[in-house]
C-alpha cells in the first residue's frame, strides 16, 4: 500500500507542470539559533500553513499550496485537516494563538463538518472548503474514505481532550464532535467481512474494492474502529484476520543491522511509522505481533542508514540529509523508500521522526535550515521535497506533509499529543479489545 494522494489524471497534470507554482515567498531566516529555538521556529512557521492558509470558510486545511496540479484552493484535505488540528493544539499550548481564538476556529470547523457530505459517517478524501460537497479523488473514489476520516478524527479527539473547559465555545465543539464521532458506521465498512474496506460510494458502491491489510499507515483506522463498542462496533477478528493477515504483514528480517518486525522489506516510506502515531503513543505499545516502538524506531533507522549508505550515489545524501517518504518530486508525485529511491529527500520524513531518532533528525534539521534554507525554507516552513541530483527544489507545501512535522516534534519535546489521544477512554478500551498493552491502558 502506498499513500493515496493524487489521481492518475492529476498526476499527469502535475508532471507536465513540475508541481512548482511560484508561491514560496522568501522569508527572514535567523542564524545561530539554539536547538530549542530552531525547533520553536520550525514548528511555528509550519503551523502557519494551517492557520494563515486555512480555508476561510471552513477553517480546514487546503490540500496543497500550489494550484498547478489541476485543482484550486477550494480543495481541502480531510486527513490533512486532522493533522492541522493537532498543530492548532500545539500553537495554543505554546501561546502562539489564544485558547479562545483556537476554540472558536474549531467551532467554525465542526459546524462545517456537521453539514458537509459524509457517507455512513465517513468523509471523502477531498471536500470543497466552501460548499462542503465532495470533490472526487478519482472517477470511482467519490464517497467515504475511512482512512482519511480516521486521520481527521485522530486530530479531533486530541482537540476534544485539550479543549475541555466549561465555556460556550469549547462546550459547543465537544458536543458536536461527539455527535459526529458516534455516527461513524465502522461496521458498514466491513461489508460483513472480517476486514475494513477503505472506500464506499453512493454512485459506485464497493467498486474500489480495497480491503485494508497491514502493515502500513492505516493502523489508526483499526484502533478507532475498535473504540466504538456501542454504536457500530467491529469484532476483534476484523483486526486479527483482516489487518494482520497479508503477505507483507510479518517480516522479522534485519536491514542495516536493525530487525524489522512488520511490513515490507526496508520498511517502506517513513509515513508508515508516522501518520498513525501522531496521536497513538508507540512507547510501550505492544500486541502479539510487535513492539511498536521497536517497529517504528527500526523502520526509521533503516531509512536513515540507507541514505547514509547511498548505494545509488545520489547527490546530497548522507548523515545530514536523509528521509524517504511520499511527496512531490521533479516528475510528479511518488512514495519513496529504500526500494523505490530516485534521489528525492522529503523534509517531513526526517523531521517527523524526531521521537525515534532525535540526534539524526536534528542533524537533518540543521542542514535543511542552515545549508539548504535559501532553497527550501519559506513562508510555511520547509517546502515539500527536493532532489539535488536533478537540481529540483519544490515550491509547494502539502497539508499531509506539513502537519506531522509540528505534531511529531511536539511529541518529541513534550509528548503532548500522545498524552491527549491516549487519555481518551474509548481509545484505551479499543486497544484492550484488540489485545494491545500500553502504559496508558487503565485496568
Amino acid at each position: 500500500m502506498i499513500r493515496k494522494i493524487i489521481t492518475p489524471v492529476l498526476l499527469a497534470l502535475c508532471i507536465s507542470s513540475g508541481c512548482a507554482a511560484q508561491n514560496n515567498k522568501p522569508v527572514p531566516r535567523p542564524k545561530n539559533l539554539s536547538d530549542s529555538a530552531l525547533l520553536d521556529l520550525v514548528q511555528k512557521q509550519t503551523f502557519k500553513y494551517f492557520w494563515d492558509f486555512a480555508h476561510p470558510v471552513s477553517g480546514m486545511a487546503r490540500e496543497r499550496s500550489n494550484t498547478d496540479a489541476g485543482y484550486g484552493h477550494e480543495t481541502i484535505a480531510v486527513g490533512g485537516t486532522g493533522f492541522g488540528i493537532m498543530s492548532v493544539i500545539v500553537a495554543t499550548e505554546r501561546g502562539w494563538i489564544s485558547r479562545d481564538t483556537a476554540a472558536k476556529f474549531l467551532v467554525k470547523m465542526i459546524n462545517f463538518l456537521v453539514k458537509a457530505d459524509s457517507y455512513h459517517g465517513a468523509y471523502p478524501h477531498w471536500l470543497n472548503g466552501e460548499t462542503g460537497k465532495t470533490i472526487p479523488f478519482s472517477r470511482k473514489d467519490d464517497g467515504g474514505d475511512l482512512v482519511e476520516t480516521s486521520y481527521l478524527f485522530q486530530g479531533l479527539l486530541c482537540a476534544r481532550q485539550y479543549f475541555n473547559r466549561d465555556n460556550p465555545a469549547e462546550n459547543e465543539f465537544r458536543g458536536k464532535l461527539s455527535w459526529l464521532w458516534n455516527g461513524i458506521e465502522w461496521n458498514w465498512y466491513t461489508q460483513g467481512q472480517e476486514v475494513l474496506y477503505w472506500h464506499w460510494s453512493p454512485n459506485n458502491g464497493w467498486a474500489m474494492n480495497f480491503p485494508v491489510r497491514g502493515f502500513n499507515e492505516c493502523l489508526i483506522m483499526y484502533i478507532l474502529a475498535s473504540s466504538d463498542t456501542e454504536n457500530y462496533p467491529v469484532s476483534p477478528a476484523v483486526y486479527h484476520r483482516g489487518w494482520a493477515q497479508s503477505n507483507f504483514f510479518k517480516n522479522g528480517k534485519q536491514f542495516y543491522g536493525h530487525t524489522l518486525p512488520l511490513g515490507f522489506d526496508y520498511g517502506g516510506p517513513l509515513f508508515f511509522s508516522q501518520y498513525s502515531f501522531l496521536g497513538l503513543d508507540p512507547r510501550g505499545l505492544k500486541d502479539q505481533y510487535a513492539d511498536y516502538w521497536e517497529q517504528n524506531k527500526n523502520h526509521t533507522l533503516i531509512n536513515h542508514d540507507y541514505c547514509v549508505d547511498n548505494p545509488k550515489k545520489f547527490k546530497g545524501y548522507g548523515e545530514n540529509c536523509w528521509g524517504l517518504t511520499a511527496s512531490d518530486t521533479y516528475n510528479g508525485y511518488n512514495a519513496f523508500s529504500p526500494t523505490n529511491d530516485e534521489g528525492t529527500i522529503t523534509p517531513t520524513a526526517a523531521l517527523s521522526a524526531f521521537p525515534y531518532t532525535p540526534e539524526y533528525s536534528m542533524k537533518a534539521l540543521r542542514h535543511f535550515y542552515y545549508d539548504l534554507g535559501d532553497k527550501i525554507w519559506g513562508e510555511y516552513g520547509f517546502v515539500d521535497a527536493f532532489n539535488e541530483s536533478q537540481n529540483w527544489y519544490a515550491k509547494s507545501y502539502l497539508a499531509i506533509d506539513q502537519g506531522p512535522i509540528v505534531a511529531m516534534i511536539e511529541n518529541y519535546r513534550t509528548g503532548l499529543l500522545w498524552k491527549l489521544f491516549m487519555s481518551c477512554p474509548e481509545i484505551q478500551t479499543g486497544l484492550k479489545r484488540f489485545g494491545f498493552s500500553s502504559p496508558w491502558i487503565k485496568n
